[in-house]
């Protein structure tokens, strides 16, 4: 693709090539690996910052600032677009407008807006309370205005499933749509059938989330791909199965005292070091040094 595209244009061309399998990057190193496995495109989950990086549960804890923070650091290290979980857009419509502004300026692609009140809670649980859904359209109209690029994607994600029922999910995204959403993720559907007749009701481009330990069935790609959808995330995967494996290392750890028999489950110093370019940085700072060394003996 063209590099004068903006991330937003990528995703869409992206998209409207065919169906993407998004991994969720709980850090700019995931992100790195993300890339160079050969996805597309990747997710920042809210739940995921949340829990990785402040430790705290998924009620909306974190703020605007430290979301744009987390972008810019995924963003400034992969090229490949990153779709971002922006909550309930840190207030009303008037907040979602900075929201919309600074998740944009720190390079997303896509920005999600859930019809959540706040406190949030996480999309499989019980327990949720909706905004009306007017309340919600004003959110993407102002989301949709506030854009500085027209192709920045504004998704749409509705908890309505689970408080309203599947019927009040498929109106509030229809409604969604008319009000500037260009992608809907209906979340917590909990069934094949689910999946199928929201596909069936929506004609613009649908996100499945397909999180562990939820409501919804762990369908397969393929399987999602065939019933209309375009893009399949996987938000938290990456850091439930790290952080299993650094349980399971502390483990050992602790009981051998030592970590030898852990060497060939671990990424090589190597490894590490192709993943974040590290010669790269060394030869900068040799062309560095010896530019000085030449302007100091006049060559």
């Amino acid at each position: 693709m063209p590099e004068t595209m903006t991330p937003g244009q990528i995703l869409r061309a992206t998209v409207a090539a065919g169906a993407i399998q998004v991994p969720g990057a709980p850090n700019a190193l995931a992100g790195r690996l993300i890339e160079e496995l050969g996805f597309s495109a990747m997710y920042l989950s809210g739940a995921s910052l949340s829990t990785s990086v402040l430790a705290l549960p998924d009620v909306g804890l974190f703020t605007l600032t430290e979301l744009a923070q987390q972008v810019d650091y995924l963003t400034s290290r992969v090229t490949i677009p990153v779709i971002v979980d922006a909550d309930t857009g840190f207030g009303d419509a008037i907040n979602v407008e900075r929201t919309v502004t600074q998740l944009e300026r720190a390079g997303a692609a896509a920005i999600q807006l859930e019809d959540q009140v706040l406190p949030k809670r996480c999309g499989h649980l019980s327990g949720k309370t909706l905004v009306e859904a007017d309340a919600m359209c004003a959110k993407l109209w102002a989301a949709a205005a506030a854009r500085a690029d027209g192709d920045t994607v504004i998704i749409a994600r509705t908890d309505a499933r689970g408080v309203e029922g599947l019927d009040a999910a498929i109106e509030r995204a229809r409604k969604y749509v008319a009000a500037g959403a260009n992608w809907i993720f209906p979340e917590a559907l909990t069934s094949r059938e689910e999946f199928a007749a929201f596909a069936q009701a929506i004609d613009v481009p649908l996100v499945a989330n397909m999180t562990e330990f939820g409501q919804s069935p762990l369908l397969d790609f393929t399987e999602l791909e065939d019933l209309g959808y375009r893009v399949v995330i996987y938000p938290v995967t990456l850091q439930r199965v790290a952080m299993k494996a650094m349980e399971t290392a502390l483990a050992i750890l602790a009981a051998d005292g030592t970590q030898r028999e852990l060497l060939d489950l671990m990424q090589t110093r190597q490894e590490l070091y192709d993943l974040v370019g590290y010669d790269s940085y060394e030869e900068r700072e040799r062309q560095w040094i010896n530019r000085q060394g030449d302007k100091e003996t006049g060559r």
